[in-house]
């Protein structure tokens, strides 16, 4: 019985290959025709863009801190705090600041009761001198200890004026209007300002005027210059296209990864508060445009029919093919459809993003270009297959493997 059943199952794949063979081997009876891919010469816009990312910033940006050490004792403003230039954003305990000063003062009265007491013994000693009265090393010793007297009193002065400039410092105020984005203490915090100028508020100075720094690779950067114009999203606002202009190429080049790049500056106006510092780009910088021109599928300059295949046309007229400069990359020919007749045109050619193609010279709008042969089949059959660089309608296709969805 296993013996049975093993030989009708080998018997039933044979059929079934067979069968497959059969199925793949014998040509489709299905209906087919070989056409013309055409496209209207229509006006458009063309554009070039440069793909960067980079980062919102605002455009002016100020750290504000102390050049006194100290104990922070009041702060009044917070995150996001509105500010005006010359506002007390905190205070330093003031109270070592005060008696530093009030040191300074006492020895400026010192030296300064010395200096009229050198004085009255200078305009004493002079007289006598003037008599041959006294020596001349007591003379030298009264006008010295004068002048020295007189030198101590500025230097006094000057110990006065930094303790109150050190006072002053304890208040620490905006120097900009603009609003609180970064605060770094708290109060009863000690800031310490022995080697560097700590910072304790950042202040942006209009959130509606940011821009973007963004990093443009090396090799696109020779396309890029001040006055483009950029569009550039964020993940914030998926749904909102921002727009901005360049305003500065960076010359400074920075390797990451041994990846080049260079900082581009984009001014972005930001009206309505979205766009917040830190916000990471995506940016399109438009190297080339042109609006509002003639445009033609990039692949109508690419046609060129082939005598063997132009023969499945039996009522269209083919002109006979233009000699045009090579070495000219504007110079191009394209196919114009008229009636029945296929004529070649020479056209100058402008900006191309790959798809279409400006056309300055040489076509007028509504014109017919032809930009591929396919083959057109029945509704049971895919789409066609087509030829010139795009498809060949004499290429071997699978049975069944045309059909439509």
């Amino acid at each position: 019985m296993n013996k049975k059943l093993k030989k009708y199952l080998i018997i039933a794949v044979v059929i079934a290959i067979v069968a497959t063979g059969i199925f793949f081997l014998l040509p489709s009876t299905k209906g087919s025709a070989i056409i013309l891919d055409t496209a209207k010469v229509e006006k458009g816009d063309i554009s070039i863009a440069v793909t960067a990312t980079g980062t919102i910033e605002p455009i002016t940006l100020v750290e504000v801190g102390t050049q006194v050490s100290g104990v922070i004792s009041k702060i009044y403003v917070d995150f996001n705090s509105e500010v005006k230039a010359g506002q007390v954003l905190a205070e330093l305990d003031k109270r070592l600041l005060v008696s530093e000063l009030e040191n300074a003062n006492a020895n400026l009265q010192t030296r300064q009761v010395e200096l009229t007491l050198q004085k009255q013994n200078y305009d004493r000693q002079k007289g006598l001198w003037e008599k041959q009265a006294i020596s001349k090393v007591d003379w030298e010793n009264a006008e010295s200890a004068y002048q020295t007297a007189q030198l101590a009193v500025t230097s006094s002065k000057a110990a006065v004026l930094k303790a109150q400039t050190n006072l002053g410092y304890a208040t620490i105020t905006s120097t900009i209007d603009g609003v609180v984005i970064s605060r770094a203490v708290e109060e009863g915090q000690t800031v310490a300002a022995s080697f560097s100028t700590p910072t304790l508020f950042t202040i942006a100075n209009d959130l509606t005027k940011m821009r973007v720094i963004a990093n443009v690779d090396e090799a696109d950067i020779g396309g890029v210059k001040e006055g483009q114009r950029v569009t550039f999203t964020v993940d914030a606002f998926p749904d909102d296209e921002f727009e901005g202009k360049v305003v500065q190429v960076r010359l400074e080049a920075t390797t990451t990864s041994n990846v080049v790049t260079y900082e581009v500056v984009i001014d972005a106006p930001n009206p309505e508060l979205k766009l917040k510092p830190g916000l990471t780009a995506s940016v399109n910088i438009y190297t080339q445009e042109e609006q509002d021109v003639l445009v033609v599928p990039s692949k109508a300059l690419r046609f060129n029919p082939e005598p063997d295949i132009m023969k499945n046309f039996k009522d269209l007229t083919l002109g006979q093919p233009l000699q045009f400069d090579l070495k000219d990359k504007t110079k191009k020919v394209v196919w114009v459809k008229s009636g029945n007749t296929l004529s070649p045109k020479q056209v100058t050619v402008g900006t191309t993003d790959g798809v279409h193609v400006s056309v300055k010279e040489g076509l007028n709008q509504g014109e017919v270009v032809v930009t591929g042969i396919s083959q057109e089949t029945n509704s049971s059959m895919s789409e066609p297959e087509k030829v010139n660089g795009e498809s060949s309608p004499f290429m071997p296709q699978r049975p069944g493997g045309n059909r439509r969805r």
